[in-house]
């Protein structure tokens, strides 16, 4: 018991310390990026542990975070996940991941962040004009995994992404790609995932169409020429995930108990570092909490927690988690999940 407490505290320390010089750095590329709701983590377990899960992933959320993390399914999972984001958005994800014996896993996802419609206001009608507008964001991808080794797994994700403001819209295609090794030492686990690496978005759509004089000097011309704004491409939200984590108790007094740790290097922002850990007794409570975004300035978000329940139905295990999110300035979230397992 003191051999692993002792293997994780210097795994914490060589991860963390080195790191804490690097991310340090000022220079940031926010808001560059398009269809950034594919940047939000999905799904209680992980959420709540800060984060720090692309080595832990192990269910359906595991499309999202590293989908190498579903060979392990062995049969049927399913899961629904539901959260009132920020700004009175709705973000949902569902996801089912079946395993094909000699084959390997292969899963389906889908996320939605949607909002209410609102009214539409303009310089000469700020009270409104009467016309309601929405906007609304989903990706969809299609997963597969499988292990190479009793230890070694890899995993592929090919996601379609579509964005819609208004009358515009944009849509791109994106790829993750992410491996799970289980080391010689007990318990402890390397993960590392490479995430929305694909095309870039552009918008487009009647909302930037407009007639124009292309020469008001000259009489006599067509003075309703059909014209659009040009709209600059964005990159996707390309993210670096690698992470280490460990079961120090491995069933003693019928508890596990998980700790891990990310670090992060995304293309749009500076570099980062979770922490999180996981209790579970008898496999049926689950008690989770985190730390998000160490090393990064004028973050919003920080402490994490939350936790689930498992029941057995007919031979089938339902699961219920939920985990609490706090933004400084921007107020708390909630994500709640229902996930079935075989």
């Amino acid at each position: 018991m003191t051999k692993r407490i002792q293997i994780v505290t210097i795994m914490l320390t060589c991860f963390l310390i080195p790191n804490s010089i690097v991310f340090s750095q000022e220079v940031t590329k926010v808001g560059t990026t398009a269809a950034n709701f594919i940047a939000i983590d999905m799904g209680p377990r992980g959420t709540a542990m800060g984060s720090a899960y692309v080595s832990v992933a192990n269910d359906v959320s595991a499309m999202y975070w590293n989908p190498a993390g579903i060979a392990s399914i062995r049969s049927f999972q399913s899961m629904f996940a539901n959260t009132k984001w920020i700004l009175d958005l709705s973000l949902n994800y569902a996801g089912v991941v079946v395993n094909i014996s000699d084959i390997g896993s292969i899963g389906i996802s889908a996320t939605f962040l949607t909002m209410d419609e609102m009214e539409k206001t303009t310089i000469m009608y700020p009270d409104g004009t009467g016309e309601l507008f929405d906007a609304a964001c989903s990706a969809v991808g299609l997963s597969y995994a499988r292990y190479l080794t009793d230890r070694f797994a890899i995993g592929f994700t090919a996601k379609y992404i579509y964005e819609r403001y208004y009358h515009s819209s944009a849509h791109g295609l994106a790829f993750d790609i992410g491996a799970l090794f289980e080391t010689w030492l007990s318990g402890l686990k390397f993960g590392m995932c490479i995430t929305n690496y694909g095309t870039k978005m552009k918008l487009d759509g009647r909302d930037l169409w407009f007639q124009t004089d292309p020469d008001p000097i000259v009489s006599g011309n067509n003075s309703n020429i059909n014209s659009s704004f040009q709209t600059d491409s964005y990159h996707l939200p390309l993210l670096l995930r690698i992470g280490l984590s460990m079961d120090i108790l491995k069933g003693l007094y019928k508890s596990n108990l998980i700790l891990s740790v990310d670090a992060l290097h995304p293309n749009d922002d500076v570099e980062s570092v979770n922490v999180g850990g996981e209790y579970v007794f008898n496999n049926v409570l689950f008690l989770r909490a985190g730390w998000k975004d160490i090393f990064k300035n004028d973050t919003q978000q920080s402490v994490t927690f939350g936790g689930g329940l498992k029941y057995e139905i007919s031979g089938f295990d339902v699961l219920f988690d939920f985990s609490y999110l706090y933004f400084h300035k921007l107020g708390d979230v909630k994500m709640f999940s229902i996930g079935l397992n075989m």
